[in-house]
């Protein structure tokens, strides 16, 4: 398994919208908005803001890959070692991952992102 780096911190919102705002105006770039779930960067690292109605997940910390087969090696890697990860999801903004827990029960991420994805794209959705 290769991680490429710490990719982003996800963090709870009472108001996404709002707080959008809020990251743009300190100089973030959005690349995909939903009514419960929001995406920015600045340069290669991520913020993730989830409001209190988003049910895939808490707040947690996110490690990237470049390529989707490591995600499915480190994932049978974990749990053949005993560390309990939910299920491998494919996203809808074109990502994959797992949800894991640490030995003190923090949550992080395995991520697959394509190094291209969020190339000069911003996405808005209504639902």
């Amino acid at each position: 398994m290769q991680m490429k780096r710490l990719g982003h911190v996800a963090v709870c919102v009472e108001d996404v919208s709002k707080a959008v705002q809020f990251y743009q105006n300190l100089g973030m770039k959005v690349v995909w908005q939903d009514s419960d779930w929001a995406y920015l960067k600045a340069g290669n690292d991520g913020l993730a803001l989830m409001s209190p109605d988003y049910d895939q997940a808490g707040p947690h910390f996110g490690f990237v890959f470049s390529d989707r087969a490591e995600i499915d090696t480190a994932y049978e890697k974990l749990k053949a070692d005993g560390v309990k990860v939910g299920k491998i999801h494919d996203h809808r903004d074109g990502t994959a991952s797992f949800y894991g827990r640490d030995p003190f029960g923090n949550w992080f991420e395995y991520l697959y992102e394509p190094d291209d994805l969020f190339d000069e794209q911003v996405t808005v959705s209504s639902t």
